[in-house]
């Protein structure tokens, strides 16, 4: 069996191995339990409520809400393509501070889900005994990050406080009133404050995870994040950094004059999904939603699909609403659901994505084979342009994770479908 959905309740009456390490447990408990079935598929359930013998109550075990989530930055049922990336993170969670993995940067086009693996990877920290904090790059993203590390660390700290005058009466009885304040750290740096939170948590061993999304190197505090990180690490502090981006944003924090050391973090790409495990994952999410679906309509929404895991949860996402109560997802309904979820991409990731380029680039793309490999010598030919000149479209538009350059000289598209959008805009 798998693992688990943050937030719901699981659609599965437990498993016997499950169910029997779970008696006993209080029947308002809360279990969490983490597996990884024989497939390498990673999921999350959340088994919560009222149990019976170690087995699930009836009416929290089967629900036929929408298990598909293509709203941005939500964890989905199933993280295919993504085993890897998760295991060598929980790993380093698990082992001791020296594990390269605890300075991390993720970077993949849009859609490609890093924000909800950044969030997952923090619920993974969290049940490592981890405090987190989950920012947007950011101008105030210091003092997001020292808050929302405050907030997570609350149950392992004390606060200290001091008493000031608040004001002073003068009548027949003189009269005073108080405030308390926190007045430890006033005019201290983030630097500072960090360590003395550091110092608090010694005691228990607990390790910090910082994760940003969306990374800027034109904000002045993502390079002092970056480079107080740095001194963090050299003070055997127990804290990791993830954070992820664009292509070209996370180039730009790596070329950084200040930031330049973060070229020896961790470096994962995500990108497309084998269709393997789409079709893998696809069922296993219409299934665990209880409903069924044949082996058609699953070639049928795999091939919508294309390994683009935002197309993953639409497609998903609109096939299920347009199935209504039927206990099966026809393909009938992959394709409504299909139709549906391409328009939404268009709108949605393709139109912001051609909106930032140039007209030259738009000119390059156009020039590319909508599918497949283009090489740099058809480019040359169709753009009567030299080799200096396909080199600097080339690299703004790998820089903006548009396009991938796989082999030396061979270009496709990184984003799937996008070659045929570009191509209809004229």
């Amino acid at each position: 069996m798998v693992v688990f959905v943050l937030g719901r309740e699981s659609q599965l009456v437990l498993p016997g191995p499950i169910a029997q390490r779970t008696q006993g447990s209080s029947k308002k408990s809360k279990i969490l339990k983490i597996l990884k079935d024989c497939r390498g598929i990673i999921k999350l359930y959340e088994f919560k409520d009222e149990f019976k013998g170690g087995f699930m109550a009836a009416p929290t075990a089967y629900r036929q809400a929408n298990p598909f989530t293509p709203m941005f930055g939500r964890v989905p049922a199933y993280m295919a393509g993504r085993e890897q990336i998760i295991d060598d993170m929980v790993l380093a969670f698990e082992n001791d501070d020296s594990d390269p993995n605890l300075c991390s940067v993720f970077y993949g086009a849009r859609g490609t889900g890093k924000t909800a693996l950044l969030a997952y990877l923090s619920y993974r920290a969290q049940q490592e005994g981890w405090i987190t904090a989950n920012v947007t790059a950011s101008e105030g993203m210091l003092e997001d990050i020292l808050q929302r590390l405050n907030e997570s660390a609350a149950h392992l700290i004390e606060k200290p406080a001091s008493r000031r005058v608040n004001s002073v009466g003068i009548a027949s009885v003189g009269s005073m009133s108080w405030e308390n304040i926190d007045v430890e750290f006033e005019g201290a740096n983030w630097r500072t404050k960090m360590n003395a939170l550091f110092a608090q948590l010694e005691a228990t061993d607990t390790g910090v995870l910082i994760a940003v999304d969306e990374v800027d190197a034109s904000f002045a505090q993502m390079t002092e994040l970056v480079t107080t990180y740095q001194h963090f690490v050299s003070e055997n502090k127990k804290v990791a950094l993830l954070m992820a981006g664009l292509p070209f944003r996370v180039l730009a924090l790596l070329t950084g004059k200040s930031t330049s050391f973060l070229r020896r973090a961790a470096q994962h790409s995500l990108g497309s999904i084998s269709p393997t495990e789409v079709k893998e994952a696809f069922r296993l999410t219409i299934e665990d939603g209880g409903k069924t679906i044949s082996d058609e309509a699953i070639d049928l929404a795999a091939k919508a699909i294309d390994g683009f895991p935002f197309m993953f949860q639409l497609v998903g996402y609109r096939a299920w609403n347009a199935s209504r109560q039927a206990s099966e997802v026809s393909i009938e309904d992959v394709e409504r659901g299909a139709k549906l979820a391409q328009e939404e991409l268009e709108s949605r990731v393709f139109a912001s994505t051609a909106a930032e380029l140039s007209r030259g680039d738009l000119e390059f793309l156009r020039a590319m084979n909508p599918v497949g490999t283009t090489t740099r010598q058809e480019l040359a030919a169709r753009l009567k342009k030299s080799s200096g000149s396909i080199s600097t479209y080339k690299k703004r538009l790998v820089e903006a994770g548009v396009i991938e350059e796989p082999l030396q000289g061979r270009f496709e598209f990184a984003l799937p479908g996008f070659g045929r959008y570009v191509a209809s805009l004229y």
